[in-house]
This record gives C-alpha cells, structure tokens and sequence, in this order.
C-alpha cells in the first residue's frame, strides 16, 4: 500500500469513529464528494457509505472522469443493542473535461447513491516564473504550414518533485496524422530558486488541409512522493496535473504553380561528398551525392535521379541512405546516394548536376537545388586480351605473314591427325543421315524459356534483372530485357512483351524519366512488382524437334546411365 493510500485509509477510519455515535439513522447508501469544485487538472474524493453487501459499480464514472486510488474500509459496532456493520468505499475521480459534470448515481447491492454535480473549471495554464510544481510547455516550429509539410512539436514537462507515476498526453487534432519520434531526452534546468526535471518529447505532425487547426495544449496528470503527513491532511494526496496553453495553426494551401512532386521544406541543399579525380574506358569510377533537407521526412522526399549519359557512359545507382534526426524542434533528413560510371569513349566527359525542385516554406517561392556539372577526363583502358591478328589473304597465299610465324614445317604427326579428323567427321555424317531418316513429328511444347541468339554476348538471369530494378537505371533495365528477349532496343523489347502491364510499366517509367511525368520512385515500384518473376515473351506455341535424337534413348532425365 503506498502512502497515499495509507492516508485515505486512516482518514476512513477516523470517519467511521465518527459516524459510530450517529446512530442507525445513517446507515442507508449515500456518497458525497469532498469539494464541488475543482479546476482542470485537479481531482477530487468520492466517498461511498453503505449498509448493503457487495461492492458500488464505478463503471458509469468512467464517461467523465479516470478513476485511481481506490479504498475499502468496514467496521462492525453495536447501537442500542443492535449490531450494524457499515463499509466506507473511497475513490478518487480526475475530470477529463471542463464545464459541469454530473456523477451519476451508483449501484451498491440493492440500492443507488444519489446523483452529484462536479463543477470543472478551467485553470490557467501555470508556465515559467509561476512557481508551479509542475507545467508544460508546447513548442511549434510553425505556425503557419502548408498542407502536407512536416510539422515539429516538441512537449516539455518540468516538474519540481519526485514523481511516482505520470502520464504526459499530447491529442491528435482533426485532419492531420500525428507521429511521436525517438525516445524522451531527460535534463534539468533551475528556474528562479527551483531545481526542474525536464522531459522533452518530440513530435511530427502533418496536416491533411488548409484553414485553422486547433493544437490542444498537452496535458499532463501524475502522482508526486510526498511525506506521511502530507499524504494524510492533503487533499489531493500528491496528486499533480498541469496543461500548456492551446495554439492555432493557419494552415496554407499549396500554392499555383508549385512544382511537383510537391516538397515543402524549410532548406535542401545538394552536395557531392566523393568524386573521382580521372577515369578510363571501360573501369567504373564511383560518386556520391548527399541531401539535406530541414523539414522533410523520408515518406515524402523524392528518390535522387540517376544521370543518363546515353553512349558515352553507363551509369549505376546503388539504394539511398536515410538518416532521420530532429534538430532545434525540426525534422532533418540526410539521404546519401552512390553512383558507379563507366565510361565507353575517351575524351572530356560531362555529367550533369543532379537538380530538386522544392518549395521554401519560410520565403514562400519556388527553389532548385542543384550539385554542379562534373567533368572528367577519359583515358584509353588498360591492356585486354588481344584478338588473333588477322592475315590478308593475299599474305596467306604467298606464305607470308604474322600468323604464319608460329607455323612448323609439316610432318608425320600432323598428317596423322588430318586423318582422323576426316575420319571423325564422315562418321558423324554418317549419324546424321540415320537420324534424318528415323525422324519422327514433334509434339508441340510450351516454351518456359526466352532464347538468346548466339552473338547476343553474356546471357542475363532473372538476378541480373532484380538487381537492376532495384539499383540500376533505366538504360540498364532495357539492356538487361533486350539480352533476355534476343532484341536490340527499347521499342523490340516493347513490341516481344505479351503482358500488357509491364508494357504500361515500361512506358510509365520512361515518362517519368525523360518526359518529367509522375513519380520515379513509385514507377521504379511499378517495375519491380510486374517483372518479379520475369518478363513474359511473345513465344510461338510449340518447338521443333531436334535433329539428333538422345544420346540414350528412353533416358530424359539427364542422368547417365
């Protein structure tokens, strides 16, 4: 039992003392309260007297007040002879409103308490220099958002005692999604000759439309550790409650002519933190682009393009980094973005700056945040394996020439294997007249496979296509599909596609690319939902049958025998 528990007993007990010498005349169910007004915050004590068995039902309190504290007391005595048992059922009520509240009447066993009133008034809200046990304070880094921009709130509680429980509530207003961030930071701070806890809770709040929006103050209600004494005589038993003041938000609309996708930020600012300092054709150099955006939040700020440089260069993205801090009661995002560049020609290469547009919250005009061109001087590669030398064939005819260096005079042992390599080839001639002339109709298949003609280079895997949605840009894509379909441009690649969706998925993030039409971040999402198990090819329905029978007939599974 705690403290203030104990005092409400003993309190009991000294009423039941007294209503001892009162006689029989007040054993019926009654209940009063031990103040009729209070102030916002504040609680007061409902006190129940009853002859009746069983316990009184506090549910109907629970509309208007949260219920804590509860006591039981009883005591048998005897009044001219007569035995009379009499139970004292305490419990302290805390209004969650303002105004006149009504307590309702309560069942005891067979009979009700009569109704109560309870008048509520509002307190003023206490602040610094009040000399309060407690308060809260309620800062808004804006007062005047747009719609959709990110909103800090910050909660301080100060408190002057130690606390034993406490419950710190800030509302969620109407129109707006409301999203606590990290965890409570705890300080102190003096003020005037009073040493204060500080609790400080951070908020993020977005409203949904423009007009007033009205931020109730937050409210706080607790419990304080005070001394026996205090426990018993006070009235409140160490209870605490504070509020800080209600504010009005004027929220703008977005205005005409803002770009989009709409970013209202209070600062963005674009920099490179790697560059590369040369490169050469055909080795990937790498850099790194970073954003700072004061304001702005990962769920709305927009992915970092990826540059194309068509056939000068390839380029290849790596996924953003995100790192979400609150700093002096603002949001700020930092996102990190690397690039691979691999250069195709010599020469002077020039990549473009990357380039956000946003709107600026505080001067209330369209800006562009933007990194500087990059400019690179590209070498020759190094050493590759060389291609056999080619000779003329007039050098071939006349003996002469580089690929004759190597030659030796003919002799018995190359003749010998002359022989049977002939030998070998007129034995597989001979096979494949067998074959032709037990050849047999083909039953038609399913293709389950895209074919890759012969001299299409290295042979792309559906990895090689996840990985490029996720990470790549769009050339990398439609090269990736171009080697899985046998094609050699975006357009074939379009015109091999049987489904329609990835069609319109294609389509969608070309616009968004080259024509600044919609979201790139949501049509990167688009492609990686439709092409997740392979792109689907316009195949014939069935294949002819090989020329060459198995090697084993009767064997398909491929194991020997």
């Amino acid at each position: 039992m705690s403290s203030g528990e104990v005092g409400h007993w003993l309190r009991l007990q000294l009423l039941l003392v007294l209503l001892a010498c009162t006689g029989p005349a007040l054993a019926d169910t009654r209940a009063w309260l031990d103040r009729d007004r209070v102030t916002d915050g504040g609680s007061v004590a409902l006190t129940i007297q009853t002859d009746q068995a069983g316990t009184p039902d506090y549910t109907p309190l629970r509309a208007d007040f949260s219920l804590d504290g509860q006591t039981v007391s009883s005591q048998v005595t005897i009044v001219n002879g007569s035995r009379v048992r009499r139970s004292l059922f305490g419990i302290t009520l805390t209004p969650l409103r303002t105004g006149v509240l009504a307590v309702p009447a309560l069942r005891v066993g067979a009979e009700h308490t009569a109704p109560l009133t309870l008048e509520v008034a509002t307190a003023p809200p206490a602040g610094r220099g009040s000399g309060a046990v407690a308060f809260v304070e309620t800062e808004v880094d804006d007062l005047q958002p747009y719609v959709q921009q990110s909103v800090g709130v910050v909660v301080r509680l100060y408190y002057a005692t130690t606390l034993a429980s406490g419950e710190l509530v800030l509302d969620t207003p109407a129109s707006t999604s409301l999203q606590r961030i990290g965890e409570d930071r705890i300080s102190s701070e003096q003020i005037d000759d009073r040493r204060y806890t500080v609790v400080e809770r951070r908020f993020l709040l977005v409203p949904e439309r423009s007009g007033p929006l009205r931020l109730a103050g937050a409210r706080f209600s607790g419990k304080g550790v005070g001394g026996f004494f205090s426990d018993i005589f006070a009235r409140d038993a160490g209870r605490l409650g504070a509020r800080a003041p209600d504010q009005t938000l004027q929220v703008r609309a977005m205005p005409a002519g803002a770009p989009q996708p709409w970013l209202p930020l209070q600062d963005l600012r674009l920099r490179y933190t790697a560059v590369p300092q040369s490169a050469r054709v055909g080795e990937a150099v790498s850099f790194e682009i970073e954003a700072s955006a004061r304001g702005g939040t990962r769920a709305q700020f927009p992915e970092l393009p990826v540059p194309s440089l068509g056939d000068a260069a390839q380029v290849f993205a790596e996924p953003p980094q995100y790192d979400e801090t609150f700093s002096d009661g603002s949001p700020v995002l930092t996102l990190r973005r690397r690039y691979s560049l691999v250069p195709q020609q010599t020469g002077v290469l020039t990549l473009e700056g990357v380039k956000l547009d946003w709107w600026d919250v505080r001067a209330g005009q369209r800006r562009t945040a933007v990194v500087p061109d990059l400019e690179l001087q590209v070498a020759a590669g190094g050493a590759r394996l060389a291609a056999p030398p080619v000779v003329p064939a007039a050098a071939m005819r006349a003996g002469e020439g580089t690929a004759l260096a190597l030659e030796r005079p003919l002799d018995e042992s190359r003749w010998l294997w002359r022989g049977l390599a002939a030998g070998f080839a007129l034995l597989w001639l001979l096979t494949l007249v067998w074959a032709l002339l037990r050849r047999r109709p083909a039953l038609p298949v399913v293709a389950v496979a895209a074919a890759v003609p012969a001299d299409s280079g290295a042979v792309h895997t559906l990895a090689d296509l996840r990985r490029s949605l996720d990470s790549g840009g769009l050339e990398e894509v439609v090269h990736i599909l171009a080697r899985m379909g046998g094609v050699d441009s975006l357009d074939a690649v379009m015109a091999r596609l049987a489904d329609e969706e990835q069609r319109q998925a294609l389509e969608r993030m070309q616009r968004a690319l080259w024509a600044g039409e919609g979201d790139v971040a949501g049509a990167r999402a688009r492609l990686r939902e439709v092409f997740r198990k392979g792109p689907h090819w316009r195949v014939p329905a069935g294949v002819e049958k090989p020329l060459l029978d198995p090697l084993y007939p009767g064997r398909d599974d491929g194991k020997p025998l």
